[in-house]
């Protein structure tokens, strides 16, 4: 157990992001070296800057007598508890004002601890570590010098057609009216958003304006460019104009999402069906990822691409929360949302009914499913997808379905046809 807060089997759910802060290390083993570089590759420290190199203490008081410090010194220790206090003394006459110091050690020992804090040492943690106990380590002594962080939620279509629009308005609507939580909705289809529409919304800014000013992007700025829908509901709506094409870089959404999370407890990020270098970044990145498919073979194909590919950028998270759409279409082949599941080695998904007649009127009149009949099965279905969203808990294993998978499987090469 670390002396100054309880980081061992810390809940990854709980951890969170560090901010854009510089971090230089020194480790003695490499053992701890491993883990920080583990620790480096993970998302929640992709706006911080963590360099790693051997040395400990020595190295670092040598390192910083002709160099600036970075934010954060973080430094490992096997010594003596006499050697580590007289070699911190020596990092103190070089480090800068408002450099924060953390040690690695591996020694519970309380008198440490307490000399430690009295010479200024902002965090002393013993191993062994994992990953995520150094990131909350971390990020709990800027906890109080950076505003709070909300959730990022990704909503993602495994095609085009799929319906993610709908179900990202409709969970942002759950959030709101059944959760009572503050949440909003960034709607990044440019060109062909749907947020504005689906709750009967006329905005005459939004997206585009935060994109085209990004050195005026605050708080204050981003809320002046909200659209309210109701007192917990607000949209960052897409302009839906062709009057120009929309080429984004990689980061041009970053300050956007970091801001909005500043503000609300929840962004709902309804991404477009594109595989573009930002798309990835904000897919990658975001607390948690909603896939939604349609029970068919290229929505199975397309998924089995993006959950192998989320598996390799977000090591450390938790898989994609499959949710399949329209599911029970008459006369339409389906596969069984189990076996889809199955193939995508997902354990648990939300399946929403067919419903041509409510979808539709919900779509026409701005509403959301759950103002137009709150008992529908598909409110229930974004309810536990809400619940998902605010982090409350697991989502349930879904209803059977349709038609045996098998030689579809064996077409995709998933498995061998018998």
């Amino acid at each position: 157990m670390t002396l100054g807060h309880d980081t061992h089997g810390a809940n990854p759910d709980d951890v969170r992001p560090v901010p854009r802060i510089a971090i230089q290390a020194f480790c003695e083993t490499a053992d701890v070296a491993q883990l920080l570089e583990a620790t480096a590759e993970d998302r929640r420290m992709s706006r911080a800057h963590l360099k790693i190199q051997m040395g400990g203490l020595p190295a670092a008081v040598e390192f910083y007598a002709s160099a600036p410090t970075p934010n954060l010194v973080l430094v490992e220790s096997r010594g003596r508890a006499e050697d580590i206090l007289s070699q911190l003394d020596g990092l103190a006459d070089v480090c800068d004002p408002g450099t924060k110091v953390m040690v690695i050690g591996h020694v519970n020992d309380v008198v440490l601890y307490r000399d430690l804090v009295r010479r200024g040492v902002s965090e002393y943690i013993v191993m062994p570590l994992n990953m995520f106990d150094v990131v909350r380590a971390i990020g709990e002594l800027y906890e109080h010098a950076s505003t709070p962080l909300g959730r990022t939620v990704a909503v993602l279509g495994a095609k085009g057609g799929t319906g993610s629009s709908t179900v990202a308005h409709n969970v942002a609507w759950a959030v709101g009216r059944q959760f009572a939580n503050d949440v909003m909705i960034a709607d990044f289809d440019l060109a062909w958003g749907t947020a504005g529409l689906d709750f009967n919304q006329d905005p005459t800014q939004g997206m585009l304006e935060a994109l085209n000013s990004p050195e005026r992007l605050d708080e204050v700025f981003l809320d002046r460019l909200l659209t309210k829908c109701s007192d917990r509901l607000s949209i960052l709506a897409a302009p839906a104009l062709l009057d120009r094409t929309y080429d984004q870089r990689e980061n041009d959404y970053d300050t956007i999402v970091e801001v909005a999370r500043s503000i609300v407890p929840l962004v709902i990020l309804d991404l477009p069906h594109q595989w573009t270098s930002w798309v990835r970044r904000q897919t990658c990145e975001a607390d948690d990822v909603f896939l939604v498919a349609t029970p068919d073979l290229a929505s199975l194909r397309n998924a089995r691409a993006l959950v192998d590919a989320l598996k390799g950028a977000r090591p450390n998270d938790a898989p994609p929360h499959l949710v399949l759409n329209t599911v029970g279409m008459p006369k339409r082949p389906e596969i069984k949302p189990e076996e889809f599941a199955k193939a995508l080695e997902l354990e648990t998904h939300v399946t929403i009914p067919f419903d041509a007649v409510a979808f539709g009127n919900a779509a026409n009149k701005g509403l959301m499913i759950g103002e137009l009949d709150a008992k529908h099965a598909a409110n229930e279905a974004f309810t536990r997808l809400a619940m998902v969203a605010t982090g409350r808990k697991e989502i349930r294993k879904g209803k059977r379905g349709a038609f045996d998978i098998a030689p579809l499987l064996a077409k995709l090469g998933v498995v061998k046809a018998s």
